[in-house]
């Protein structure tokens, strides 16, 4: 028999969990053909979502949960998941029931055709702000133009990967982690299915402007080196503009005799060049600052308890 596992990050869920559970446990009983294991994560909690995993597992033995020192985030949290579960395939979903639960259906059913990598496309978003649903979908016009494998947009983590697909994704242990990136990245046979994406449940989400913003940044250092191509660009474009200018000034006054307005004139070249070198600067520091993480070859994320055992 098959072994299916659903990989559950959770961050302050204690209100989402006592509606997940009935939800999964439907799937669950409409595929008894399927051994299933449910994973959570707890990243961090500061409420009583550990106390309500533990609740969870000791009336279902299918539950495992995991428990993380500190909160590390959802994209190392699904690390910790990848290194613990055991399925044949894995779902990665969220415990907000913005991912609905029956959508699994669906995916086994590709996974048993053959597909690899099974993704959940949204077919709408939801209540969500219009300039967060721009910026948003212009993100991912910008990084599917500048990296050079195809960065699926409207996609999120909600998917079935198979085994193999678990094991290429345990081998990237980088402590700068874009995991929508690096789904695309590994390859294999991939395929989709379609779901209305519901509305929170419960609770508040912890993805702010800021963190959206981080994981957006993230994004597009990890997967290519546009930005410093841009800077260097930019850094011509200054260079000619300069150029240019200086030439005109020089005709000018060849031949008009205009006088040459020294101090406005040097205070905007001045200003204009330092703010193209902090440009290129900044970029390039983000790009060191990575390197100078992932040299301290530090652990992605620390367990503290599995399943009523201290590690």
């Amino acid at each position: 028999m098959k072994k299916v596992s659903i990989l559950i990050p959770c961050y302050n869920e204690e209100n989402s969990l006592p509606l997940l559970y009935p939800e999964l446990q439907k799937v669950m009983q409409q595929n008894k053909n399927y051994d299933w294991e449910i994973l959570f994560i707890n990243d961090g909690s500061r409420d009583n979502t550990l106390q309500n995993l533990k609740q969870l597992r000791a009336s279902d033995s299918r539950i495992n949960y995991l428990d993380l020192s500190r909160n590390f985030g959802k994209e190392n949290a699904m690390l910790a998941g990848f290194d613990y579960v055991t399925g044949d395939c894995v779902i990665i979903m969220d415990a907000d029931l913005q991912h609905p639960p029956m959508t699994i259906i669906d995916m086994l059913k590709k996974w048993e055709e053959g597909y690899e990598d099974i993704y959940a496309r949204r077919l709408t978003r939801g209540k969500e702000p219009i300039l967060r649903k721009w910026l948003s979908l212009t993100f991912y016009k910008i990084l599917q133009k500048s990296t050079k494998i195809e960065i699926l947009p409207n996609v999120g983590d909600f998917r079935l990967l198979d085994r193999r697909c678990i094991e290429s994704l345990k081998r990237m242990r980088e402590s700068e982690r874009y995991t929508k990136g690096m789904f695309c990245w590994i390859g294999y046979k991939k395929t989709f299915v379609e779901f209305e994406q519901g509305e929170r449940q419960a609770g508040t989400s912890s993805w702010n402007f800021r963190s959206l913003l981080g994981l957006a940044i993230e994004g597009i250092i990890s997967f290519t080196t546009f930005p410093l191509r841009f800077a260097t660009l930019i850094g011509f474009i200054i260079s000619f503009i300069a150029l240019i200018y200086m030439a005109y000034v020089i005709i000018k006054t060849i031949i008009w005799g205009d006088p040459v307005a020294g101090f406005p004139t040097l205070l905007s070249v001045i200003l204009f060049l330092g703010g193209g070198q902090f440009i290129a600067i900044g970029i390039i520091g983000e790009y060191i600052a990575r390197i100078f993480h992932e040299t301290k070859n530090r652990p992605v994320y620390i367990a503290r308890e599995y399943n009523d055992m201290l590690i």
